[in-house]
């Protein structure tokens, strides 16, 4: 895996499979006098596109375009406002990833509550929120669940730990995403015109390829599952031009050694075991029937949301464009607040904090290009 991933990475190969893009779409552009659009679904393809300057060096020849793959990007304000009042009351310890700490909310951050005084903690595994349990219990331990399907089946561990172990005191907050609902609401609303989607290596793994033959056979467009090397990333975009050139809609694994036809059936078999379907909210969307997983009736004492009684009075409204760039209506360099009053350092929007995230791509990455 290492020297393949190695091989990916060599300047020689990127550069023959890059003139081989081009000269593709070349030949696209002159067939239908546009260029291919395609919409990276992955917030660490987007990243990975951004910082290889993959995505600089076709802006030319191909249209890519950021769309909803950054959990932290997605999770909708009032969402962000609950779990960053859940830290607000005494003996309780919060459990989050790092992204979470200084995504803004309402009024504070996760942030600004620990450097207040709150026990918030940043975890590297999630399994170390059942340690922290046990070394504490005489404190509440809320782990905040975010995520798609790559970090789902992990969550479902925790919950299966809490339950082996009889925790009293652990609890999870889940505002967790699916990748299906939100492909399907973007093709139904139809804002954006697309002639592929580049599909997320990670969640494919889970997931598998067979999972996203809806697109080709119900939408009729065409999906690629690739890795997060430049050579892998480019490959993709190769087969997606190919596809689009001829008028014809598949969905091709690109990935293979790591994605398989059905996934990954022990992590699809813990979700189902632990979750269920529920509406969940989308920033800049709003709520999405069946696009989130929440804990099952019979596993409800673990549940944070059934647990606390979390109001919030309603997220007050910014300029930040991170709801369109999610869906794919604007780019980060469009937004009135990009590199001025949003930056890095002081964040807006989620957009621009998270690792994953379109505006903190840009910004890091894209901004000489602009």
């Amino acid at each position: 895996m290492l020297e393949m991933q190695a091989q990916s990475s060599k300047p020689e190969i990127c550069l023959s499979i890059l003139g081989a893009v081009q000269e593709l779409a070349e030949k696209f552009k002159q067939k239908y006098h546009r260029l291919p659009v395609f919409m990276e679904v992955c917030g660490s393809h987007t990243m990975a596109l951004a910082k290889s300057g993959v995505k600089q060096a076709l802006k030319e020849q191909v249209k890519l375009i950021s769309g909803p793959g950054c959990p932290v990007c997605v999770t909708d304000q009032a969402s962000i406002d609950s779990m960053i009042a859940l830290a607000g009351e005494e003996n309780r310890i919060i459990c989050t990833f790092g992204d979470m700490m200084r995504v803004p909310g309402s009024e504070r951050s996760l942030m600004d509550e620990k450097t207040a005084g709150k026990d918030i903690r940043v975890l590297y595994s999630p399994i170390e929120a059942i340690t922290i349990a046990e070394e504490n219990p005489d404190k509440e331990i809320i782990f905040l669940g975010i995520g798609f399907e790559t970090t789902i089946p992990i969550l479902a561990l925790l919950i299966r730990e809490a339950e082996r172990k009889n925790l009293v005191n652990f609890s999870m907050w889940m505002t967790t995403k699916l990748i299906e609902p939100i492909l399907r609401y973007l093709l139904d609303a139809g804002e954006v015109q697309l002639d592929g989607f580049i599909l997320p290596g990670h969640v494919s793994i889970v997931l598998g390829e067979e999972s996203y033959q809806y697109l080709s056979s119900e939408y009729s467009i065409s999906g690629c599952i690739t890795g997060f090397e430049p050579a892998q990333l480019l490959s993709g975009i190769y087969k997606l031009i190919e596809l689009a050139y001829e008028q014809k809609k598949a969905v091709i694994n690109d990935h293979p050694a790591v994605v398989t036809q059905k996934g990954n059936q022990t992590a699809q078999h813990l979700m189902t075991h632990y979750f269920h379907e529920c509406d969940e909210a989308w920033r800049g969307i709003g709520i999405i029937p069946a696009s989130g997983l929440d804990l099952k009736p019979e596993f409800s004492r673990f549940n944070a949301k059934k647990k606390y009684h979390i109001e919030t009075p309603a997220p007050k409204k910014t300029k930040c464009r991170c709801g369109e760039v999610i869906r794919g209506l604007t780019s980060p360099s469009d937004c009135p607040l990009f590199s001025k009053a949003c930056h890095p350092l002081k964040p807006i929007g989620p957009c621009m904090v998270s690792s994953e995230g379109s505006c903190s791509a840009y910004y890091q990455y894209m901004r000489e290009s602009l």
